[in-house]
């Protein structure tokens, strides 16, 4: 095919480079497999960095029960409850062992989302075949080396994620135990996440992915530099390549940032997380601290969060000589 006169796309290969988190995200909301490894998008050598999405917030969470204070670490966790929290109400949440494999298309609200969301969940795979073929027909060898490195990047992050999403420690076992938790999140988002206590450890507890090992971190350096040496061997491909490939990433991203809003639950460590009912708004977090204390019949909880002050005639006082 001739070229498009006066038209350029010698920079296509920096695209990839482009700092997206959309593949870090969908890392995060459904885990990693790997046919994953045909997903192409922009910021491929990004998914490592997927533990940052909670932007360093552990929201201070009380045991309703128990009235336990602790911190949840868990980032992916966080980082849905921050997706799915809504400021001045409180959102409650529901988790459970999952019924369905962890790679399902995300359970949503309607049959029709349901099928939008599977659609452009599985769309970005063909699209990246359809390109292979393409180049392969055209036998511009450069545009499929290019597109080979690709598949080879996201091949070797999928398998460190894989590798390191793997669950570590979640406490002692407590069968047929129910738990209930308030979890603060910062803007004035609140969380309630109620299920069996093993669940809410396997999704509360510990980190989602463990630290790099020496070979994971080299692994996921040889990803990142491949991906720089892509953008400067894209320069040989065609014309036509070029606009395959660049096709090729926008829709691709495009396609999984849709799944990733649409996506309303989170499967991790063999359970779901998903929001229960709708949110119920309070004027201030006093209300919400006043009924969950009628509700529980304690407050110590609401006194180690600091939403509710001590009572002067409950406080021990201290002499320190």
């Amino acid at each position: 095919m001739r070229p498009i006169p006066g038209v350029s796309l010698d920079a296509t290969g920096l695209i990839a480079l482009a700092d997206l988190t959309t593949i870090a995200k969908h890392t995060v909301l459904n885990g990693s497999s790997f046919l994953d490894t045909l997903v192409l998008c922009p910021g491929l050598h990004r998914q490592q960095l997927a533990t940052e999405l909670n932007e360093g917030e552990l929201p201070p969470t009380a045991a309703l029960t128990s009235g336990y204070v602790f911190r949840v670490e868990n980032q992916a966790t966080v980082f849905y409850l921050q997706k799915m929290g809504v400021t001045g109400h409180l959102v409650t949440m529901r988790v459970e062992q999952a019924s369905k494999p962890k790679r399902t298309v995300p359970g949503l609200k309607s049959r029709s989302a349901r099928s939008l969301s599977f659609l452009v969940h599985i769309t970005p795979v063909p699209l990246t075949l359809v390109a292979l073929v393409l180049v392969i027909l055209m036998e511009d060898w450069w545009a499929l080396a290019v597109l080979l490195v690709l598949i080879l990047v996201r091949t070797l992050n999928t398998i460190v994620v894989r590798r390191r999403s793997v669950p570590g420690w979640k406490g002692v076992k407590e069968p047929g135990v129910n738990g209930d938790l308030l979890i603060l999140l910062s803007q004035d988002r609140w969380i309630r996440l109620q299920g069996p206590v093993d669940a809410l450890k396997a999704v509360t507890a510990g980190q989602w992915l463990r630290d790099t090992t020496f070979w994971e971190s080299s692994l996921t350096a040889i990803a990142t530099l491949l991906i720089y040496v892509n953008a400067a061997v894209t320069v040989n491909a065609s014309q036509i390549g070029q606009i395959i490939i660049l096709a090729l990433l926008l829709l691709s991203v495009g396609l999984v940032a849709v799944s990733n809003e649409l996506q309303e639950s989170l499967y991790m460590h063999g359970c779901k997380i998903q929001v229960d009912g709708k949110p119920t708004k309070y004027a201030r977090r006093l209300d919400l601290a006043n009924e969950l204390i009628k509700y529980t019949g304690r407050e110590d909880w609401a006194i180690r969060l600091g939403m509710i002050n001590q009572k002067a005639d409950d406080a021990t006082i201290k002499v320190v000589l």
